[in-house]
C-alpha cells in the first residue's frame, strides 16, 4: 500500500512541476511575434538565395535583348516624335489597334467606300 501511495505522490509531484515549468516556458505574445518575424526572415532569405541565380540570368538576357533592340527603338522614337501628338490607342471590332495623330500631317486618307473599306 505504501508503494501505491508513494507512486501516486511522485506522479502528482511530477504533474505539478511540469505544469509550473510549462507556464514559465510559454512565450509572451510579443516574443511569439518576434519569433514569427525571425522565421519569416529566414524563409525569405533562403528564397532569395535560391532565386538569385535565376534573377541574374534574367537580368543578363534583358540586357542583351535591350542592346539588340536599341537601334530599332531609336528609329521608332524618331518616327513617332512626341507622344503627346497622338490620341490614346483605340481597338477596332476586328482587333486592330489604331493610334491616331491629333493633327494629321500630309495628305489625308481617301474616304471610305460604301462597305466601309478604304483602298490604299
Amino acid at each position: 500500500m505504501n508503494r501505491i501511495a508513494a507512486a501516486t505522490a511522485l506522479v502528482a509531484l511530477a504533474v505539478v512541476v511540469s505544469t509550473a515549468s510549462a507556464e514559465e516556458a510559454k512565450p509572451s505574445a510579443e516574443e511569439g511575434f518576434s519569433l514569427l518575424e525571425e522565421g519569416a526572415k529566414i524563409i525569405l532569405r533562403s528564397l532569395m538565395d535560391e532565386m538569385e541565380p535565376a534573377l541574374k540570368d534574367m537580368q543578363k538576357e534583358f540586357g542583351d535583348a535591350a542592346g539588340e533592340m536599341g537601334p530599332a527603338l531609336r528609329k521608332l522614337a524618331e518616327m513617332i516624335g512626341d507622344v503627346r501628338n497622338y490620341e490614346p490607342p483605340e481597338m477596332l471590332p476586328n482587333g486592330d489597334i489604331i493610334i491616331r495623330r491629333k493633327t494629321p500631317i500630309g495628305p489625308s486618307l481617301p474616304a471610305p467606300g460604301p462597305n466601309g473599306e478604304i483602298d490604299l
